[in-house]
């Protein structure tokens, strides 16, 4: 299965009614892509830097997103550094749509951006999110996946040494070349190591 398929099948299968409504999600923010590459993004018509821009107005400052949520502010830096990534031009946000009740005031006509958060199983979630077991359970699953690839990977190179047949060993390339595809989706949450 390739990354966009399963992404896909991620999002179809989220149950949102581990959502907590605690708003932390919405009320500090941030992306891997620094500000002003993102509005450069929006310009030239990147349909997510529109629509995220168009939810989220940014902080003027990380002391002012700490303000609104310091222990969602370190949880994302924590992580970050944990990944050895660059915390130097992040910018927090927030959603101008969060209520004072932590509703989305605009729930039935909301982003595809919100209707699929978490986006992914490596998503930074706030402390306490009602998703994180799930989120745990969808990295397992992907982990085994890759532990599968590498073991068939395994067994293929054993039956390399007992091919003889170049149309065979074509088919076994083929079938290398896909395994590999596998392992290389998760690399930056690294496959390599698992």
């Amino acid at each position: 299965m390739d990354m966009e398929s399963y992404e896909k099948n991620y999002l179809n299968k989220r149950p949102q009614d581990l959502c907590l409504m605690c708003g932390k999600c919405c009320r500090v923010v941030t992306t891997a892509i620094p500000y002003d590459e993102l509005l450069k993004l929006a310009k030239d018509g990147d349909v997510y830097a529109r629509e995220f821009l168009e939810i989220f107005l940014p902080y003027p400052s990380i002391e002012e997103a700490r303000k609104a949520g310091d222990d969602i502010v370190e949880n994302i830096l924590s992580h970050l550094r944990n990944d050895k990534k660059s915390v130097d031009n992040l910018t927090f946000y927030y959603c101008k749509y969060l209520q004072k009740d932590n509703k989305c005031g605009r729930y039935e006509d909301r982003m595809t951006l919100c209707k699929h958060f978490p986006s992914s199983p490596w998503a930074i979630i706030p402390p306490g999110c009602g998703f994180a077991g799930w989120l745990f359970l969808k990295r397992e699953e992907a982990k085994e996946r890759v532990r599968k690839a590498k073991e068939e990977l395994l067994d293929l190179k054993v039956l390399r040494t007992k091919l003889l047949n170049q149309e065979a060993l074509e088919k076994l390339n083929l079938v290398e070349k896909k395994l590999n595809k596998t392992i290389e989706l998760y690399k930056k949450y690294g496959s390599y190591d698992w």
